[in-house]
């Protein structure tokens, strides 16, 4: 460590006389009395006491200095060391201080004399460097006029200044408690460093070597350092030397950051950065270098040509045909049948971002940089699979064939690992691998929840002897009994599995009405539903009556309890009131208030007559509700004699026939067109085979139980009451009106277009065994009728509905009588002479006449 010296820059107070230096100062070097040396080494800058001054010219003392010098101070770093107390400030008057003892110069001390007598130290006093006012460090301020000889002695103006024991500025007292004033050899002020850890920087220039006459401060440096970290005795340092004796330094430390240790990594960091930023900015927008997508390099191609490169390398991979297998399963696979392909605008995407990490960027340069394939319809791929593969599982349950029960044995399912199964599936598409190979997709197999002991527990427990023996319910009063038999108990039974693995067994009070018919009215009194009835032409709503009777879902409960006992078993029916379906209420809110439809249509047949009436009938007073699709055939039921119809003319296989509920078909177009003009919608009907002259063209429909139904629903937010009529015509027909009421929507115009593509009806001939009826051709034709929907308000078109028909031509048939077979020849009679009759041409149809 450098050495810093204890200097001391004190200058003349306020009112003192400077004395002048003798002109023969020696400049040359001094002895050094702390430690022997011959040779002082130049003191640093910050000792300088100042340059020489010139010398005064003879004059008069004085005058005292009119402004006072600086007290501006500069204190001493800690690291000079401490000095003794500063002398006591002198008198603004020059008076002479009394003669100090003897003191002996610097030749006077022997080597060694500071540490035989050292200076009681005092670590915690530092000596004030102070500067005149305008004078700067190293610089003597300006020359004042020497005091009289009388006033201030010589021997009274020279300071000496000695080192004590550790390394402090020992200042000797003398009388009147002023510093020991000891002239030095030459008046010449010698300041030498300390032996401290303090170097002397300054250059020998700076080194005050003369000072006033007088006044010559002589600092000389301690045996064991400069301070309290010195090494004198008595120091913290003990008897430790100083840690640096040597000559100092020849000028000022390097600053760290121009030091090489720090300027060769920050060039190296600079190169490396400009080399990243090139990177950078040559790659530009390009996909990254060495960048392979499923065996692909797009590595420094354009996101365009990247896109263009995997459409053209990669989609036909991945949408090439294969085979995967999932348990025992093995399935061809689509991929683009099933929606599964390439995403190359997200692949291009995933792949085109520039890595900003430098490493990242640097081992590109020696590596690929793999981006896995974006594949898009991979879920929809997998459920086209799994449609093959998955089988729920089937629990344990319990049959009835007839009146047996017996165990079905349960069936552990199988289901596609969904995520395992994508991630197989993804790999194979995305890999460069032979499209031949087969995939393999994971299948993980579902258990089922009840086992084959917990259905027998059940069936040995409650179904056998559920079924042994019939079920007495009786009114509360005992007036009334029903008996459930054991084929509804059967019927109506139902087995559940749970989540806890047990089989709960119901009995389904939907099955078990049904199962049941009549018998349970016998119960109460049945509810009746609200309707509507037409007073004048006013719609009104009939209220509803609320009934009584057995509640079958709490008669279902009952029987479940009692199945498990032994026979005779008997329950007590609860009754209590029986809701209707359509509350009066409800009637109220649907809107039906106006008409919104009507249309007639008339028939002389009798016996078509007859069965229009009872469909008629049957149909009056249906309540459509919002929403609710209406069938005919449903509405109805079975249309057989027991319900009231007749046989009457039909046509089947385009020819007219005989069968029980012909002339429905006049009903169903008669409805047709009431929902036609209604604007509801129409779901389904079929046009007649052959054009009926009574029908308008393209818009009629035809029925038959069991086969061709006629549906419309009521797609609107009110609902929809049907009133039908029925009035008798002179010959056994009559006429039917179907009217829809309701809230009206729109005014409906119906458009015929012309009739097309004509077809020219055949000539028949049947024999007229009974079952043939005769008809008169009709020419086949095809029409479109377009339904108009127009506001009621203003009458704008809302939108158009077509409907397309094509008629077959009718066939024009002629019952020919059968003849009656000829008697049995006389086998005795002689053959009859002449030639025998050319038979007449084979499979001649005889001539007709045309429809015109």
């Amino acid at each position: 460590m450098p050495q810093h010296p204890v200097t001391s820059d004190e200058t003349a107070r306020q009112g003192e006389a400077v004395p002048t230096p003798p002109a023969s100062a020696d400049a040359g070097p001094t002895a050094d009395p702390g430690n022997g040396s011959a040779v002082r080494p130049p003191a640093t800058e910050d000792a300088t006491v100042g340059e020489p001054a010139a010398e005064p010219p003879s004059a008069p003392p004085a005058e005292p200095m009119a402004e006072p010098l600086s007290d501006d101070t500069r204190p001493v770093p800690r690291d000079r060391g401490p000095l003794s107390v500063d002398p006591p400030a002198a008198s603004p008057t020059a008076v002479p201080p009394a003669a100090p003892a003897a003191a002996p110069t610097a030749e006077d001390v022997p080597a060694g004399a500071a540490q035989s007598a050292p200076a009681e130290p005092d670590w915690d006093r530092t000596a004030d460097i102070r500067f005149a006012p305008g004078q700067a460090p190293g610089q003597v301020p300006a020359a004042e006029p020497a005091a009289p000889a009388a006033t201030a002695p010589a021997a009274h103006d020279t300071a000496a200044i000695t080192p004590a024991a550790h390394d402090t500025a020992a200042i000797t007292p003398a009388a009147h408690d002023t510093a020991a004033l000891t002239p030095a050899a030459h008046d010449t002020a010698a300041l030498t460093p300390a032996a401290h850890d303090t170097a002397a920087m300054a250059p020998a220039r700076d080194t005050a070597a003369t000072t006033p006459a007088d006044r010559t401060a002589v600092l000389t440096p301690g045996a064991g350092g400069d301070g309290p970290r010195g090494g004198g005795p008595g120091g913290p340092g003990g008897d430790r030397p100083g840690p640096y004796d040597g000559p100092a330094p020849a000028g000022p430390r390097r600053p760290w950051w121009r030091r090489p240790a720090v300027l060769t990594p920050a060039a190296a960091l600079v190169v490396l950065g400009g080399a990243y930023g090139v990177d950078l900015l040559v790659a530009g927008d390009d996909v990254p270098r060495n960048t392979v997508v499923a065996g692909v390099d797009i590595g420094g191609l354009s996101p365009a040509a990247a896109a263009d490169t995997l459409e053209r390398e990669l989609t036909p991979r991945v949408t090439a045909e294969r085979t995967v297998v999932a348990g025992d399963v093995t399935t061809p696979f689509l991929p683009a049948d099933a929606g599964v392909g390439l995403d190359v605008p997200a692949t291009v995407d995933a792949a085109d971002d520039q890595p900003l990490n430098p490493w990242s960027r640097l081992v590109s340069l020696f590596s690929e940089r793999d981006v896995d394939p974006v594949l898009s319809g991979v879920d929809t791929g997998l459920d086209a699979i799994a449609a093959q593969v998955d089988q729920p599982p089937v629990d344990a349950s319990i049959m009835i064939d007839g009146m047996t029960p017996s165990v079905v044995p349960p069936v552990a399912g199988r289901e596609l690992d969904r995520e395992g199964a994508a991630r197989a599936l993804t790999t194979a598409l995305s890999s460069d691998a032979d499209p031949g190979e087969t995939i393999e997709l994971p299948v993980e197999e579902a258990d089922v929840r009840v086992t084959e002991q917990e259905a027998q527990r059940v069936l040995d427990g409650v179904v056998a002897p559920g079924l042994a023996a019939p079920v007495t319910v009786t009114s509360q009063d005992g007036s009334a009994s029903v008996e459930v038999p054991v084929e509804a108990i059967a019927a109506s039974l139902t087995f559940a599995p749970q989540d806890d693995g047990t089989l709960a067994v119901a009995v389904d009070p939907r099955l078990l009405a049904e199962a049941m018919g009549e018998d349970l009215t016998a119960f109460g009194t049945p509810a009746q539903d609200a309707g509507f009835e037409l007073v004048g032409d006013t719609v009104q709503v009939v209220p509803s009556v609320d009934g009584t009777g057995i509640d079958p879902a709490a008669l279902a409960t009952q029987l479940v309890d009692v199945l498990p006992l032994p026979a005779p078993r008997e329950v007590t029916a609860e009754l209590g009131p029986v809701p209707a379906d359509l509350t009066t209420e409800e009637a109220q809110a649907l809107g039906v208030r106006e008409e919104i439809s009507s249309f007639t249509t008339t028939t002389g047949n009798s016996a078509s007559g007859t069965n229009i009436r009872v469909v008629a009938e049957e149909v009056d007073g249906a309540v459509v509700l919002p929403g609710e699709t209406f069938s005919l055939n449903t509405y109805t039921g079975p249309r057989g004699t027991a319900q009231g119809y007749v046989p009457a003319n039909v046509i089947s296989g385009g020819q007219l026939s005989t069968a029980v509920g012909g002339g429905i078909s006049q009903f169903a177009t008669t409805m047709f067109n009431a929902v036609f003009f209604a604007g509801l919608e129409d779901v389904y009907h079929k046009p007649h085979t052959f054009y009926i002259s009574r029908y308008p063209a393209g818009r009629e429909a035809t029925v038959y139980e069991g086969q061709i139904d006629l549906q419309w629903r009521n797609d609107t937010d009110t609902g929809v009451f049907v009133d039908t009529s029925w009035a008798p015509g002179a010959g056994g027909g009559g006429s039917v009106t179907v009217t829809f009421y309701g809230t009206k929507r729109y005014e409906i115009e119906a458009v015929e277009g012309p009739r097309s593509n004509y077809r020219e009806p055949d000539s028949l001939q049947k024999p007229d065994d009974g079952s043939c009826i005769p008809q008169t051709g009709v020419r086949g034709f095809d029409v479109t009728v377009t339904r108009i929907f127009r506001d009621l308000s203003t009458g704008a078109e809302i939108r158009r509905e077509t409907f397309n028909t094509s008629y077959q031509a009718e066939d024009s048939v002629t019952c020919v009588p059968v003849e009656a077979p000829a008697a049995p020849a006389d086998p005795a009679a002689p053959p009859a002479s002449g030639p025998a009759p050319a038979p007449g041409p084979a499979g001649r149809r005889p001539g007709g006449r045309r429809a015109a």
